[in-house]
């Protein structure tokens, strides 16, 4: 959702990016937000993933609410019969390949956000932003 402008980030803006909006010429887009779908409001702490669990930058454990909100993102791709996301890149929901390590320093690690590991298990091409030469070249 927040890639195609919607306000859903954690501090209330999105990540709006025109290529991506132009997608909607060729493929049918299912704006989601894996957080809001959760329950968690907009704007909200910063998380990050830390041990497999997912902390807001105030120390609450959100884990619950980022894993239902990935189970949310799945029931929708699978009802609407998505064979692949474009996802927001180092997102403790969203990222895929690459998340930041828990500390809120920046620092980046291996791995994958919650919504982005369901899709990838439930047989789901995950991209983000930051791979769209490679989303271009699958289809």
């Amino acid at each position: 959702g927040c890639l195609l402008g919607l306000d859903c980030r954690y501090d209330g803006g999105n990540n709006y990016i025109e290529e991506i909006e132009k997608l909607k010429e060729t493929v049918n887009l299912i704006p989601v937000c894996p957080e809001q779908l959760g329950g968690l409001t907009t704007p909200r702490q910063p998380s990050e993933i830390r041990e497999g669990n997912v902390i807001s930058k105030t120390g609450a454990d959100v884990t619950a609410e980022y894993e239902k909100g990935a189970c949310e993102a799945l029931k929708l791709a699978q009802l609407f019969g998505c064979t692949c996301a474009i996802l927001k890149a180092r997102s403790p929901s969203c990222g895929s390949g690459v998340i930041y390590d828990g500390t809120f320093s920046k620092t980046k690690i291996p791995g994958d956000g919650k919504a982005a590991a369901l899709l990838k298990a439930n047989g789901i091409r995950v991209y983000t932003e930051l791979e769209l030469e490679e989303f271009w070249s699958q289809e």
